[in-house]
């Protein structure tokens, strides 16, 4: 396919986490007391060796990834904002100030329209634009707050 691009590096990773659950596997095997005879765990070269490979896959595969899959990235920020704006989930945040009921009549609405759950909720005038402005603030839902750190509550 034109302009199609292959996710190697994703696939690796896939590759490496199922051989270290494999190895996973036969550490628990070997260590569960099946492949031990009179009080020797025979077990324990291949138990090391699992260990050992898992080790090692797992740090070089998180270099290689880190190298060639994430070094670089950006995030689109404008693209990552409209997605929040265009979030149903925007509402769990309204519900304890206007009601379960009408925070999920903004979603519907929001939903069947297309429009942000802002735009709708800012219609609906159930609450001034700076209570609605706070409310909506997903810098503020997603961060520890200054008041609560320390304070032993979340």
């Amino acid at each position: 396919m034109p302009g199609k691009v292959n996710p190697v590096m994703s696939e690796m990773m896939l590759m490496v986490a199922a051989q270290v659950v494999g190895n996973d596997a036969t550490i628990a095997f070997a260590g569960s007391g099946l492949g031990s005879t009179f009080e020797l765990n025979v077990m324990m070269p291949v138990m090391a060796y699992n260990v050992l490979q898992s080790v090692e896959l797992l740090s070089r595969a998180a270099q290689v990834f880190a190298d060639r899959a994430v070094a670089g990235l950006e995030a689109d920020r404008a693209r990552c904002e409209s997605l929040v704006e265009q979030s149903l989930a925007m509402c769990t945040s309204l519900a304890p100030l206007i009601g379960y009921d009408k925070a999920g009549d903004v979603a519907k609405e929001s939903s069947k329209s297309g429009r942000t759950v802002r735009e709708v909720a800012t219609e609906k005038r159930f609450m001034d634009d700076a209570a609605l402005n706070k409310a909506l603030d997903a810098r503020r839902m997603t961060q520890p707050q200054a008041d609560m750190i320390g304070s032993g509550g979340g």
